[in-house]
């Protein structure tokens, strides 16, 4: 393993850590902001790797999550701060397929949409008014992109994931369940 892949993988590390503990995070300001570092992390770490859907995605993600801890100042609950993100996801898909050369089979074009899926999910989670919202989005995200993590034979994306769902369940049982 050379010296970049050995960093990019750290980096990785690090990213992983902050998406995972973001579930717990009790408002949903503060979900949102250790997303962005993880999504920054991530972009950074993916690119790093030559896997530059991943790292654009990425890259998106992070402005996404930006833009919306500043939700009340920017107005993101509206429609067209949801449509310019989601078309912004759309366009990496089909760039991926035209300006990077992803083969079309009808296996990569279903794959390569998982992880616009997760992103949008998210994006909804982000436009709604609490963590509870974000968390039972991120069981429509996390396993969006943990399929096609396993696809792209990603163990290190795949064990995040993983951890991820685990994370969004204890958030949900910690914070979203009452036990009387």
């Amino acid at each position: 393993m050379e010296a970049i892949e050995i960093i990019a993988q750290c980096i990785g590390i690090v990213a992983m850590l902050f998406n995972i503990l973001s579930y717990q995070g009790k408002s949903q300001k503060a979900v949102i902001t250790m997303q962005l570092f993880g999504a920054s992390l991530f972009a950074i770490n993916f690119l790093m790797l030559g896997a530059t859907v991943g790292g654009l995605l990425n890259i998106l993600g992070a402005i996404r999550a930006f833009v919306f801890i500043f939700k009340e100042k920017l107005k993101t609950d509206r429609l067209p701060w949801f449509i310019v993100f989601v078309s912004l996801y759309i366009a990496v898909y089909i760039l991926n397929f035209t300006l990077f050369g992803k083969e079309v089979t009808l296996f990569n074009l279903i794959i390569e949409l998982l992880p616009v899926i997760g992103m949008t999910a998210l994006n909804i989670g982000y436009r709604l008014k609490n963590a509870a919202d974000v968390r039972r989005l991120g069981m429509v995200s996390s396993p969006a992109w943990l399929i096609y993590n396993i696809a792209a034979g990603s163990w290190g994306a795949i064990i995040c994931e993983t951890l991820t769902l685990i994370s969004i369940f204890v958030g949900i049982l910690r914070h979203d369940k009452k036990i009387t």
